[in-house]
């Protein structure tokens, strides 16, 4: 995602996680508000400063300020699933009014600790597979988000290639996500394949991550 949308998409994403829970309580309207957030980046990745200026220029834009009407208390992972349970609990033991799940493990992690305090994700692959929420529609629980990936696109991505370079017969796909993932989106590259083409055979190469490293380990 560029850059310039990648800010407006956390401008937008902070005025939700804003908003959702902190309306429903206005009439605490002295309390200072409290939100977590937990990333898959360290702190001193360029991207991850990117992303929290964004949400933090997005709440100030809804009126809510760091250090005068709310307080944001950030963690780390670094993709390490200990550091995900640990920062989980932290955050949770802090009584936050919302948290803001930047990936998959992060709100698989959340999930484990609190079945109450607002999770608000982005950057989550398939979170009506993983069970973070019933549907995208209605999500259900104390979950909701954003998700920037949709199976139904691998027959586009299929179609796009095949647009540029019209001969090719021969599809690789390789793949770093879980196995479970990675299943859902081969068989949309067939799925999609069989339609915009005839002839054309997708040849799997994924590579399995290890198990330490897919959503459903962190939740044992």
């Amino acid at each position: 995602m560029p850059d310039v949308r990648r800010r407006e998409f956390f401008t937008l994403l902070s005025g939700a996680a804003a908003a959702w829970p902190l309306a429903a309580r206005a009439q605490q309207a002295d309390r200072m508000r409290r939100i977590g957030v937990l990333l898959n980046l360290a702190a001193d990745d360029p991207m991850g400063q990117a992303r929290v200026a964004a949400f933090v220029q997005g709440l100030q834009a809804a009126g809510w300020s760091d250090g005068r009407n709310v307080q944001i208390d950030t963690r780390w992972a670094v993709g390490d699933v200990d550091r995900f349970r640990q920062y989980a609990a932290e955050l949770i033991a802090l009584a936050p009014d919302v948290v803001l799940a930047s990936s998959t493990l992060a709100v698989a992690a959340l999930q484990k600790v609190t079945g109450t305090v607002p999770i608000v994700f982005v950057g989550v692959v398939d979170p009506v597979g993983a069970g973070f929420v019933d549907s995208l529609a209605h999500p259900g629980g104390n979950t909701t988000g954003f998700t920037n990936f949709e199976y139904g696109l691998s027959g586009k991505w299929l179609e796009l290639l095949k647009e540029i370079v019209p001969p090719v017969k021969r599809v690789g796909v390789l793949s770093g996500s879980c196995l479970s993932c990675r299943e859902r989106y081969v068989h949309r590259y067939r799925i999609g394949g069989a339609i915009v083409w005839s002839g054309v055979e997708p040849i799997r190469n994924g590579r399995r991550r290890r198990d330490r490293e897919c959503h459903n380990d962190i939740r044992t």
